[in-house]
């Protein structure tokens, strides 16, 4: 996780466990959910597709790079419209690049709405990054079960 994402994250107890869940990150088959708050209305349902990589002039800002980027797919859905004009979304990313959702939402080829509290992707000021890990699903490294990890649904009037 980003240094201010809230919500559920795993660590591995054994170095045997580490390298299996590090596989299957690098293999993509690990599900993630995230709810943001967006400044911003956004439609229903989508897919972003925006190749990244690193911004070495201001870092560690990431940008969008048609030519050089590394692939970079997320899924959103609308979870609620609010009275102020913010939208609250689910993303469900299927790579893991550093920023992939801050950039995705922010970015005017993606949604052009930055989460709010994102001051590196221009989101409106507030007490912290409206951006929370709801879930995780991976293969448990030991049994081989779908493993399911959930966070409490945050509100984000609450902080």
């Amino acid at each position: 996780l980003d240094m201010d994402t809230s919500g559920v994250m795993i660590f591995a107890k054994t170095p045997q466990a580490a390298i299996n869940l590090r596989k299957q990150f690098e293999e993509h088959t690990v599900r993630k959910t995230y709810m943001a708050r967006v400044s911003g209305s956004v439609i229903e349902t989508g897919r972003i597709s925006l190749p990244l990589s690193p911004d070495y002039d201001e870092r560690p800002r990431q940008k969008v790079d048609i030519k050089q980027g590394k692939p970079a797919y997320t899924e959103y859905e609308t979870a609620a419209k609010n009275p102020d004009g913010t939208t609250d979304l689910l993303l469900y990313p299927h790579t893991g690049r550093t920023h992939q959702l801050r950039v995705h939402c922010a970015h005017t080829l993606g949604l052009g709405c930055p989460i709010i509290g994102d001051m590196l992707y221009g989101g409106a000021p507030a007490t912290r990054l409206h951006l929370h890990a709801l879930s995780i699903t991976f293969e448990h490294p030991s049994s081989g079960a779908a493993t399911t990890f959930t966070s409490k649904k945050l509100c984000f009037q609450d902080i």
